[in-house]
């Protein structure tokens, strides 16, 4: 693993396929930022399944029914849609179609994907490591999913 730049703004995201690193982006999207640390530091992550993974698209997770239809406790999230791109490695929040429904859930970008950009708040990138989400298993939903084994705040693990 290369040199963590700002421990506090980066993602360990340990899967069953291996690790990828992810760069917050608190300027960004600051509210999104939070929660993702916020429920990484609760452990909230830990085993929670890849349920819907689509070739050339994206992986998401986040829900703890593993359905895609669940969450956190918390509050839902007001949208912090910005002029980041959806490129390959973007991490951003899933919703429903209320643009203020993000909560716990997220995706990762497997290749440029131009028609969620302002429409989705991008709160990170995958900097090191996406070879691992590139060997999720696919599926809508997907057949003995892949899972995040944990996610943690670099800052947390020194």
């Amino acid at each position: 693993m290369s040199e963590i730049k700002d421990p506090e703004n980066t993602i360990i995201l340990e899967t069953t396929k291996g690790k990828a690193v992810v760069q917050l982006f608190p300027d960004v999207a600051p509210n999104h930022v939070a929660r993702i640390k916020e429920l990484a530091r609760e452990k909230f992550y830990d085993g929670i399944v890849f349920h819907r993974v689509i070739d050339d698209f994206m992986a998401q997770t986040g829900d703890p029914t593993g359905t895609g239809m669940g969450g956190s406790d918390k509050p839902d999230l007001k949208a912090e849609f910005s002029n980041m791109s959806h490129e390959r490695g973007t991490c951003s929040m899933a919703r429903s179609q209320n643009p203020n429904s993000a909560n716990s859930q997220f995706f990762i970008c497997f290749s440029k994907s131009p028609w969620l950009d302002r429409q989705y708040s991008v709160w990170g990138q995958v900097v090191e490591g996406m070879e691992a989400i590139d060997e999720l298993k696919r599926g809508e939903p997907v057949q003995d999913p892949d899972k995040i084994v944990t996610m943690r705040v670099a800052a947390d693990l020194a």
